[in-house]
């Protein structure tokens, strides 16, 4: 297949180029500065996004994963603005260019979060489920309404709200082991939240699925069938790590270091990733234990 990719560089978009190319697809990753970049692959190249509507034309499927990251800097009312508009644009400049494509990919991924449904308790969440009111949601909404502007143009359009994805080169796992390292590690917040996590392989692997399955279309969660609470996460890599998970970071700890983006960690999200499951996808790993071991041992 011919695959464009926006976010090819980023934490997902690596482990999924990878991936795509190990099965022989052709890539074009999409940059805002693709001179950076230098391939190695033949079948991999780097294009700017000027060259959107050329290269969508003609490919097969377009996954967009483009998106500020969330913990890069304290969420000021310019940041928070860079975070919508980095995801809403992206979003809209894809649909567009697919749009005015003569030769139109069969199917369209867009990403968004589990922060789609803001933090609920203990309650378990489905894709059945309404968005919350927070600012992260209302970011959800209109990065998902932009995708879905594309449904009524005979394309497949699939919405994977991924949870925390979980690998040791990188995003929360990367930050949450220096403590453990360093004996001083524990849940952050109250620990009584449920934690949306799931393994990067398995992340990559659904993404895939969705471009496989022709019947498959629409939002999907993308989290391990088990969510566990904070506390018993933080235990289970302490477990992993032969560390004791003794010492709790609280909330208000956290807001003096990350502001209001300190929200979306101690948002409990019992996210249960039931479209998958009845469609078939079967999880390499369902539990947290399990998924840290096989990452922090690798």
């Amino acid at each position: 297949m011919k695959v464009i990719i926006t976010g090819g560089t980023g934490f997902l978009g690596g482990y999924l180029v990878k991936k795509l190319l190990g099965r022989g697809d052709s890539v074009v990753i999409l940059s805002r500065n693709p001179e950076k970049y230098e391939s190695a692959n033949d079948n991999l190249t780097y294009e700017g996004y000027d060259a959107v509507d050329k290269l969508v034309d003609g490919s097969d499927v377009v996954i967009n994963l483009a998106g500020y990251n969330l913990f890069d800097k304290k969420w000021t009312d310019e940041i928070k603005s860079a975070i919508l508009k980095s995801r809403v644009s992206t979003t809209r400049k894809m649909v567009d260019g697919i749009k005015k494509a003569k030769k139109k990919p069969s199917v369209f991924i867009s990403a968004s979060a589990v922060g789609f449904y803001g933090s609920q308790g203990d309650r378990t969440l489905t894709e059945k489920n309404s968005s919350g009111d927070d600012y992260l949601s209302r970011v959800c909404v209109q990065w998902e309404e932009e995708a879905k502007k594309l449904s009524d143009s005979n394309i497949r359009v699939c919405i994977p709200r991924l949870g925390i994805l979980l690998e040791k080169d990188g995003g929360a796992l990367d930050k949450m082991i220096t403590p453990f390292n360093l004996f001083i590690g524990g849940p952050l917040g109250s620990g009584h939240q449920y934690f949306p996590w799931v393994h990067m392989e398995d992340t990559v692997n659904a993404i895939l699925f969705a471009i496989e399955q022709k019947d498959f279309s629409g939002v999907f969660n993308v989290t391990a069938p088990e969510p566990v609470t904070m506390s018993v996460f933080a235990k289970e890599l302490g477990s992993a790590m032969s560390r004791p998970s003794l010492f709790k970071v609280p909330e208000f700890a956290l807001k003096v270091v990350l502001g209001e983006a300190a929200e979306a960690l101690t948002a409990s999200q019992r996210v249960i990733p039931q479209k998958l499951m009845d469609a078939g996808f079967t999880f390499k790993f369902e539990k947290a234990g399990d998924a840290l071991k096989s990452i922090l041992n690798s």
